[in-house]
């Protein structure tokens, strides 16, 4: 189980720094888009959709790692009133729940990603961009969610870490 845990967290971590890197290129890009647009009088014709893909992939591909890191919007004000154990059952039914519902959009994001392979699928714009490439961050974000949660769930039921990361007041609670 440690070596899941540990290959779960090192997959998160390094699509945390794809992300990381193709919302840098989609920062390069809209400056390169101005200077080309403003300054040279030139039109671009790629450089919309591919900062809008990337900041959208980029997302799908960051939330592994940002459920690693316990980065997301969080309200914690129901769990610190309640004990230890109930906040254990609460943070189980909410994983479960969200470990569910990823896989739902892993699979059905791979059916579409599928139909867009197969189908030869393009956007409708001057780039003809083939729209599997856009598609692939869902299924691929939300296969590695699944897996983050399922290690996050692994990690709450062998008491690795604590249930929404407070840990109990005293050892009779």
């Amino acid at each position: 189980m440690e070596i899941f845990i540990r290959s779960v967290r090192a997959l998160s971590v390094f699509f945390g720094i794809v992300a990381a890197a193709s919302l840098v290129a989609a920062i390069v890009v809209v400056c390169e888009m101005v200077v080309l647009r403003y300054f040279l009088t030139a039109s671009t014709v790629w450089q919309t959709e591919f900062v809008t893909y990337s900041i959208v992939g980029a997302t799908f591909i960051g939330s592994p790692y940002v459920l690693l890191t316990k980065g997301h919007v969080n309200v914690d004000l129901l769990p610190l009133y309640l004990s230890h154990r109930i906040r254990k059952v609460l943070a189980l039914f909410v994983s479960v729940l969200a470990f569910a519902v990823c896989v739902v959009l892993a699979w059905t994001g791979w059916e579409y990603f599928h139909e867009a392979w197969v189908g030869g699928w393009r956007t409708d714009t001057v780039w003809a961009l083939p729209l599997w490439i856009p598609i692939l961050p869902l299924p691929l974000g939300m296969g590695l969610l699944s897996l983050q949660y399922a290690a996050d769930i692994c990690c709450l039921v062998t008491n690795r870490e604590a249930p929404f990361g407070i840990q109990p007041k005293e050892e009779g609670e």
